[in-house]
């Protein structure tokens, strides 16, 4: 197991200064013009200034709350079909040729029919957040259900188990790495539906606003807007790793820099 300290963590730090260090350096000596790929610290200072003005943080908690709710809302169903279709195989029979035809089709694509269906409020952002989280758990949590030793299964059988007892004290438990790994990209996956949704139509979040800006040809506070995001972004996968740790404390896979087993889907 490998445990990365302090030092490393500083390293990473001055690696990510030199990139933006560099990116400054190119951007000046190369004379690029704000409009096409603004300096680095043009975009700090659109940062500032959107954030003392307060008006980043109005459309931020827009945003932050519809990722959530789709989040959760497709992390439910998720976790609930996939637990029917791996525990079925009858069930499977009958919905696995309309999941894969489903998981086919691009969910951004379907982000105009929801507008329509919804409107441009939250809900039509909550729903296309949803949609687009709700495969790669679906996927993680058929794949973990199935992950439990068959041995296992059939002894818990042999001793009069019920399926309720078998899920419970062996699927669960061996399903749980699995779904955690979707867990993560579940959540970002949420936080681009409901940035895609905004950016199709919306009356406030961060995508609206990026849309807006593109009209007047900021490009610079676009670039504001993707570092905000990009932070975002860490802090909810963060989040999704603390809970993973307290709940399995017995798996380190990621502090030893292993991939969990995972499948994604491409929104």
């Amino acid at each position: 197991m490998t445990r990365r300290g302090p030092l490393a963590f500083g390293l990473r730090l001055i690696f990510i200064a030199a990139l933006i260090g560099l990116w400054e350096l190119v951007v000046g000596q190369l004379d690029v013009p704000a409009y096409l790929v603004p300096a680095p610290s043009q975009v700090a200072g659109a940062l500032y200034r959107g954030i003392e003005s307060g008006l980043y943080s109005a459309h931020l908690h827009v945003t932050v709350g519809e990722t959530l709710l789709g989040f959760a809302l497709g992390c439910a169903l998720a976790l609930a079909s996939g637990s029917v279709i791996a525990l079925s195989r009858t069930v499977e029979y009958y919905l696995h040729p309309l999941v894969v035809m489903f998981q086919a089709v691009p969910k951004v694509a379907l982000v105009p029919i929801i507008l329509t269906w919804f409107g441009i409020g939250i809900t039509s952002k909550v729903v296309s957040a949803a949609l687009v989280a709700f495969f790669p758990l679906m996927v993680n949590t058929i794949v973990g259900l199935r992950s439990a030793d068959e041995d296992r299964v059939n002894l818990m059988r042999s001793l009069a188990a019920s399926r309720w007892q078998i899920f419970r004290m062996l699927q669960l438990p061996s399903a749980l790495p699995y779904l955690f790994a979707g867990l993560e990209i579940s959540m970002i996956f949420a936080l681009i539906g409901a940035i895609v949704a905004e950016l199709t139509s919306a009356e406030k979040g961060l995508g609206m606003l990026m849309s807006s800006m593109t009209f007047s040809m900021d490009t610079t506070g676009q670039f504001s807007i993707l570092f905000i995001l990009a932070i975002l972004g860490l802090v909810l996968n963060g989040l999704i790793r603390l809970v993973r740790r307290r709940v399995l404390f017995w798996d380190r896979s990621h502090d030893a820099g292993v991939p969990s087993p995972t499948k994604g889907d491409d929104p």
